[in-house]
């Protein structure tokens, strides 16, 4: 039979001791805890580590909490810094203005509003703030007076009040070719009338100086004939001033009895001298042969009837020579006009 088996050996190389063994040292769990509290800013999960250094943890940052100022501000801080003044943050109408003219918003409005709203002082509808009259004071007082305005880094100095009549914007241009222009439009384009203005100027301007003809001078107060294309308007005014009658023939039937009509001339001023000649001019040029195609070839001619005028070989020449002839003939017929009166 085998041997039965002894435990009482077996208990001599156990030691037996009267307490517990201590558990493992906290420490790594305590600076995990630490590291983590550092990094994440979570709650303590000791209360031993209740007193652990988080000033140095920078704060936690929201999608809303890191933004820039607005372009107002910036401005208006910058303008404290430099003193020169920056944009006013208080333009605009107060809430409290716009709650005293709805009275069903001031009911729905909150308390605190409600509060501050008081009843107005003035007459209804009136502001006791408002951005546009002050611009508008401030535009008045710098036109009133003049030195008001800051003029560093203008060009010009301030213009004189009134302002002279060619500086308005219905009398811009000159009265000659503003007439000039309105007998050349047809069917009520006046932009095309102006180009077509535009290219008789440009073409006189570009023209050789004209020889003028003794037998048909201009006007005695003329400028040298060198001087005369460095300016077109002087040059068109004197053309069409040279050519425009100074009277016309009107016909009065039955004036001498028996159904005859009696020829009387009647004296034009100044504007209707001018369309008279201006008339005459356009019904030469639309006579011409034109030396091209194109647009711009009744300008073209125009010019040239001007400068033919100016020359003395145009045959508006010969109509108000005619035209003067009829009157001095018909001059004595004004007497026995009257004497019919």
């Amino acid at each position: 039979m085998p041997p039965r088996l002894s435990l009482l050996p077996l208990g001599r190389p156990l030691t037996i001791l009267s307490r517990p063994i201590a558990a493992p040292t906290a420490r790594p769990t305590i600076a995990l805890a630490s590291a983590s509290v550092r990094s994440q800013n979570l709650c303590r999960g000791f209360a031993d580590d209740k007193k652990a250094p988080v000033d140095d943890v920078p704060p936690k940052v929201g999608p809303n909490m890191d933004h820039l100022p607005h372009v107002s501000e910036e401005a208006a801080a910058l303008g404290r810094i430099t003193g020169e003044g920056g944009p006013e943050l208080e333009q605009g109408t107060p809430i409290q203005e716009i709650l005293e003219r709805d009275q069903d918003g001031l009911k729905k409005a909150p308390k605190v509003l409600k509060d501050q709203v008081e009843p107005p002082s003035g007459p209804k509808g009136t502001r006791s703030f408002s951005t546009s009259t002050r611009r508008s004071a401030a535009l008045t007082t710098a036109v009133e007076d003049p030195t008001v305005v800051n003029l560093e880094g203008s060009k010009f100095g301030i213009p004189e009040f009134p302002l002279p009549t060619e500086n308005l914007l219905k009398q811009r241009y000159d009265p000659v070719v503003k007439q000039f222009t309105n007998l050349l439009m047809w069917d009520g384009k006046l932009s095309k009338a102006q180009q077509d203005m535009s290219r008789i100027l440009s073409i006189i301007r570009t023209a050789p100086t004209p020889s003028i003809n003794p037998a048909r001078p201009l006007l005695p107060s003329a400028p040298p004939p060198s001087h005369l294309p460095l300016n077109p308007v002087l040059y068109l005014t004197l053309a069409i001033d040279s050519v425009a009658p100074l009277l016309r023939i009107k016909s009065m039937k039955g004036a001498a009895g028996g159904g005859v009509a009696l020829q009387l001339p009647n004296p034009l001023n100044l504007r209707q001298r001018r369309r008279k000649a201006i008339t005459w001019i356009l019904e030469a040029a639309s006579k011409r042969k034109s030396r091209g195609s194109g647009s711009g070839q009744f300008a073209q001619r125009v010019a040239d009837e001007v400068i033919a005028v100016m020359e003395g070989r145009s045959a508006v020449w010969d109509r108000r020579n005619a035209l003067h002839k009829l009157a001095i003939t018909s001059r004595a017929n004004l007497s026995f006009y009257n004497r019919r009166r």
